[in-house]
């Protein structure tokens, strides 16, 4: 009885582990816009200008890149706050992925590809997830996957969102373990990807 009491005088959740939950009649919100502010003061980029996109079309970053090697720590440090960002931002999952791939060598242009998503974020800081109190419960399942994503191992790479009525609850990006040798075969391995 006494558990229950102390609950009741907490209230409703508002924060958790970064997440700003915002709960009314018609849903709940979940956002990460204090994250996303301090990550943007932690690596000073409060007064950079805003990127519309988090990532530009015709970046192809790979392994193998020339240029000047930056230093692994500072990278590691910048991928892993973004991909806790990810925990409510499926707009930047493929994006931060990609950056993750080169955190063994990590050259200037892979720093300049994570920076610009940070550049997006402070845009969009106040994007979350919303999930409405009244909708239908259906389960869909999306994928789709780029062919021949990564210019080095030619590899493909596989995209999948789970939307459950109007609420997205399940989302990844991965490289794909073999080399698909059409665009059909890489959309079938990501299907596949389902029930794995």
């Amino acid at each position: 009885m006494q558990g229950e009491f102390e609950m009741s005088m907490m209230g409703k959740l508002s924060f958790f582990l970064g997440l700003q939950i915002k709960q009314t009649k018609e849903g709940i919100f979940l956002c990460q816009s204090k994250y996303c502010k301090e990550n943007l003061k932690k690596f000073e980029m409060e007064n950079c200008k805003v990127a519309t996109t988090p990532m530009s079309t015709n970046c192809n970053m790979s392994a193998g890149e020339a240029g000047t090697i930056v230093d692994q720590t500072k990278y590691r440090g910048f991928i892993s706050s973004l991909l806790y960002l990810t925990t409510s931002r499926p707009d930047i999952m493929f994006v931060v992925c990609l950056c993750a791939r080169f955190q063994s060598s990590p050259r200037e242009s892979h720093f300049k590809a994570a920076k610009r998503i940070l550049k997006y974020l402070k845009g969009t800081t106040f994007v979350g997830l919303w999930y409405p109190s009244h909708s239908h419960v259906h389960l869909v399942g999306y994928s789709d996957s780029n062919f021949v994503g990564c210019k080095l191992d030619r590899k493909s790479t596989s995209g999948t969102c789970h939307p459950l009525g109007s609420s997205l609850i399940s989302w990844h990006s991965k490289k794909q373990a073999c080399v698909a040798l059409s665009t059909a075969e890489a959309k079938y391995i990501t299907a596949g990807s389902f029930y794995a």
